[in-house]
Order: structure tokens, then C-alpha cells, then sequence
């Protein structure tokens, strides 16, 4: 009986090991399960879907205070100071002096294509006092430059100009035609003594805002000697006939003009003009270049250097120069 159960025991241990090696026979799809897996079935309630409306709305929106200017405007003032004091007894020598000078230069433009106007005025003057020799004038110019162009080209215009120059004050020299020294000095000009007033048509060439080169084909130049007195101490009487107060001349002028920072503190503003007379021989063209160059120390000291060379055969039969170098107050706006 015994070995009867332990035959069935066993059968059953080796039916149930065949019955766990059998293959899998049913097949399955697994593209069909990938399908419901990516695709799930649609929502079968209804969806409703509402356009969109743009409308416009206008907002009210304040303009800013905004003003455009054409005008192009500055000022440079200068006021220079020097002074030097001895006692009687100062063993190295020299002579007690006060020298003051002031410079004013303003310019404004005004520019809105195809009309461009200029104006420049320029004023210098400069006095030293010497113990013993009482005040004598270091520096003497006025000069007002008015131009009105009409635009060309990108940097052509065709203009019209009028300037004007002239001193303040009576110019003395203190030595005659010899070289022998003359106290009291010799009245050679004053205020309108002499005093130019010249007007000019031509073309100008303008590549930038700090440099212009004017070619006037059409140019007559008034020089005016209201002062007879200086007559006699002149030999060549600035053109004008002895007796007369009045010259007129007929020529081509070129102008040409920079004002430009050279560097951060440093300013060169110069202006060469070429006079050259229709009816005079051409020797008796006249050269002018005026130039000053501005260091900036600070906001309100500036050291400045000033120069001229002139050649004039109305005024003289040699070129002509004269130099300033002067330290001082300086202010410049904007």
C-alpha cells in the first residue's frame, strides 16, 4: 500500500515538471497594444470651440514735450591776468607791471537742409601797464562774419557772405620808420582807422561741421580810414588816397576755416583768408591766418596760444606777425 502512494507521488512530481516546461501557444498583438497605448480612443462628447475676436482699442497716449532745434550755438569768454611787483631796491632790477586780456568768441548756426546761416563774432582786446611808461594796447580786434548758403549738393552750397572788421581803440607804435624810439608814441590806427567791410558770392565746399572752405568767385572789400589824422605816419596808408576816407577794391577771396578738438582738452580754431584783387598787380594779393589753440586744464583755467601773419602791401611792404601766449580764466557754453 505503502509503495503504492509513493508511485502516484512521484508521477505527479514528474507530470507537474513537463506541465511547467510547455511553450506558450497563444499568440498576442502587440502592435495592437502599442496603438491603444500611443492612440487612445477619442472622447466621444461633444467639444465646442469658440472663435477668437480681435478688435482694436485706441489707448490715449500723452505726446512727450519734445522740440527739435536747428541752432547750433557756443560761447567761449577768457579773461588773462598777469602782474609782477618790484621794491626800489631789488638788487636783480626790473620794471612793475599789470597786463589784462579778455577774448570773447561766439558762433551760432543755424542748419535745416537745404538753408544753412552762420554767424561769428569775435572780440579781443589786451592792455599792459609798465611802471614808467604808463598803458600801451597788447591786442585789438573786432570782427563780425555773417553767412547764408543754400544747399547744392551733399557738400556743396552756394552762399553769400558779409563781414567786418575793425579795433577799439587808437594804435600806437613806438619807434619811426628808422628804428629811433618815440616816447609818446605815433598814432597809426584807431576805430574805423582802418576798418574793413568786405561781401562775397561764391560756392562753399562743407565735408563736415568743423571744417568749410568758401571760394568767392564775386568779392568787393570797402576799406575805411575815417581817422585823417594818421595820414602823414603811414607810407602806405592801408590803400586809401591821402585825402580820402574811402577804397573799394574788386577780387576772389577763399576762405577757409577748422574748428576742431584736436584732443580731449585741447581746441584749434584758425582761419586763413586769400584776397586777390582784380585790378592790382599779384603782389599785392593779401595773406591772413588767424589760429588759436586752447588747452583746457580744468573747467574754467585754460592756457591759450595765439598767433597772426598777415601780408598786406596796403598796410605794409613786409609780412607782418604777432604771438600771445596767456594763461586764465576760460568759459566755454554749452
Amino acid at each position: 500500500m505503502f509503495k503504492t502512494f509513493q508511485g502516484i507521488f512521484v508521477f505527479l512530481l514528474i507530470s507537474a515538471g513537463a506541465f511547467a516546461q510547455q511553450t506558450d501557444t497563444l499568440k498576442v498583438d502587440t502592435n495592437l497594444l502599442n496603438k491603444y497605448r500611443l492612440d487612445p480612443p477619442k472622447n466621444a462628447l461633444p467639444v465646442r470651440i469658440r472663435p477668437i475676436q480681435v478688435t482694436e482699442q485706441y489707448i490715449p497716449v500723452e505726446l512727450l514735450d519734445y522740440k527739435v532745434s536747428y541752432w547750433r550755438k557756443s560761447l567761449v569768454w577768457g579773461l588773462n591776468f598777469n602782474q609782477s611787483a618790484f621794491t626800489t631796491n631789488w638788487s636783480a632790477g626790473g620794471i612793475s607791471s599789470l597786463a589784462l586780456g579778455t577774448n570773447l568768441d561766439f558762433k551760432a548756426e543755424y542748419n535745416k537742409s537745404p538753408l544753412d546761416y552762420a554767424t561769428e563774432t569775435n572780440f579781443l582786446y589786451g592792455v599792459a601797464a609798465t611802471k614808467g611808461q604808463g598803458s600801451r594796447k597788447t591786442n585789438d580786434r573786432i570782427f563780425l562774419d555773417n553767412k547764408l548758403a543754400g544747399q547744392i549738393t551733399k557738400k556743396w552750397y552756394f552762399f553769400g557772405s558779409l563781414s567786418f572788421e575793425s579795433q577799439f581803440a587808437a594804435g600806437y607804435t613806438y619807434t619811426d620808420p628808422s628804428g629811433n624810439s618815440v616816447p609818446g608814441g605815433l598814432l597809426i590806427s584807431n576805430f574805423m582807422a582802418p576798418g574793413y567791410l568786405t561781401e562775397s558770392v561764391g560756392f562753399e565746399y562743407k565735408p563736415n561741421k568743423y571744417y568749410d572752405l568758401r571760394l568767392g568767385t564775386g568779392t568787393a572789400k570797402q576799406t575805411f580810414l575815417l581817422d585823417t589824422a594818421i595820414y602823414h605816419n603811414l607810407p602806405a596808408n592801408y590803400g586809401v588816397k591821402p585825402g580820402h576816407t574811402f577804397y573799394n577794391q574788386l577780387a576772389v577771396q577763399a576762405v577757409g576755416s577748422i574748428d576742431k578738438d584736436l584732443m580731449k582738452n585741447l581746441h584749434l580754431n584758425a582761419r586763413y583768408a586769400l584776397f586777390i584783387p582784380y585790378i592790382q598787380p599779384l603782389a599785392y594779393t593779401t595773406h591772413r591766418l588767424d589760429a588759436t589753440l586752447t588747452a583746457k586744464v580744468n573747467r574754467l583755467i585754460a592756457v591759450s596760444m595765439n598767433g597772426t601773419f598777415l601780408y598786406d602791401k596796403n598796410t605794409s611792404h613786409t609780412p607782418q606777425a604777432t604771438e600771445g601766449l596767456s594763461m586764465g580764466v576760460a568759459y566755454t557754453f554749452p
